[in-house]
């Protein structure tokens, strides 16, 4: 059985280990201008010195107006890059390899962070206050936000331009990984579901023209950026009738993984209030019905111990990925290896006395 301290590849790159670390948002750069900052240095440099085979960091904006909040990270220009590369080189000094997750809100965007700068205010920005009119798939408000602008085609076709220049631009930074953002309500997702999506173009109508631009996003990075490994995150369902299902997100990983992306993402909710059975391992039998299609999947949600991890990747599902295991103890994967009685050379030689 495989195990998840073994090493895997995607496409030319090697992983130390099948424990990842997953996507959080920090809202943290309270400059306004998408620049990490030292809360991200430390941050990330912690987690990568923990043991991970993969970082993939934040939801990172590839357009100023496709951050969630102001206080996002963001990869539109060259001081984000400059900013990021050393981030990206201490990762790799550290033996993890380091991604970094390509998103535009949608109708997400333009909301208070409810920390740091902001304070503690919730909800949309107004425009007058720094906010800016949203877009998404179609004119559909969702979690009481701001009603969004149905986004022409043109504007789709500009916002694809723009995840392939961040593409670029994270190869520029020295990410070794891309991961494309079809999760969590935000605007790739908002046009993979029909509760959002009620186009007429090219970018609507059945299953596989609402994955139209996911699919676009990811043939053009291909295409430009051959040897780059692509993941795509997905929401597998919506957990309510008339959204995406998990058949459908097993289709849409199939088309992707066709279009050049190398591995999927299971994870899922984010568009619409639902009763969500949250619990250990809740998400877990979506990566497992995505997987069961041939797709290199990983898996998230609630992954809490390494005996549960190696049941997940046992199963079938290439990795596991933590995070709030991660938030408590950036060192988890290390000690998850110890307490299976694995001898890895993950260990800073700084620390090597404490285990």
């Amino acid at each position: 059985m495989t195990s998840i301290v073994e090493p895997m590849r995607l496409r030319g790159l090697a992983l130390r280990n099948r424990i990842w670390i997953a996507p959080m948002c920090q809202y943290s750069v309270d400059a306004y201008d998408g620049v990490p900052t030292d809360w991200h240095r430390v941050h990330y440099g912690a987690l990568a010195a923990g043991g991970t085979g993969l970082l993939v960091v934040e939801a990172t904006a590839i357009a100023p107006d496709g951050r969630i909040t102001r206080q996002d990270t963001g990869i539109w220009n060259d001081a984000q890059v400059d900013a990021w590369r050393p981030i990206v080189d201490f990762a790799h000094a550290q033996g993890a390899a380091i991604g970094v997750q390509l998103n535009h809100a949608g109708a997400k965007a333009s909301t208070y962070a409810g920390f740091g700068r902001d304070g503690d205010a919730r909800g949309s920005v107004p425009v007058d206050a720094g906010g800016w009119q949203t877009v998404s798939a179609s004119d559909e408000q969702i979690l009481g936000l701001a009603q969004p602008r149905a986004a022409s085609t043109a504007e789709l076709e500009a916002i694809a331009d723009a995840f392939v220049a961040a593409a670029h631009r994270a190869v520029a930074a020295g990410f070794d990984v891309v991961e494309v953002h079809a999760a969590h309500g935000y605007l790739l997702h908002q046009l993979l579901s029909p509760i959002t999506n009620r186009r007429d173009d090219r970018f609507g109508g059945d299953l596989a023209g609402r994955a139209t631009l996911l699919l676009d996003v990811v043939r053009r990075i291909r295409a430009e950026l051959p040897e780059l490994p692509i993941v795509v995150r997905l929401s597998a369902t919506d957990w309510t009738e008339g959204g995406v299902t998990p058949d459908d997100a097993a289709q849409v990983a199939a088309w992707a993984i066709g279009a050049g992306a190398d591995a999927v993402d299971a994870s899922s909710g984010g568009l619409v209030l639902a009763d969500i059975p949250v619990g250990p391992g809740y998400q877990v039998h979506l990566a497992e019905r995505i997987a069961a299609e041939g797709v290199v999947t990983s898996a998230v949600g609630l992954v809490e111990t390494a005996e549960q991890a190696e049941a997940i990747v046992a199963s079938g599902v290439a990795a596991v990925r933590i995070g709030r295991a991660a938030l408590r103890d950036a060192s988890t994967p290390i000690r998850w290896a110890r307490e299976l009685g694995a001898d890895v050379d993950w260990v800073p030689a700084q620390r090597l006395r404490a285990y």
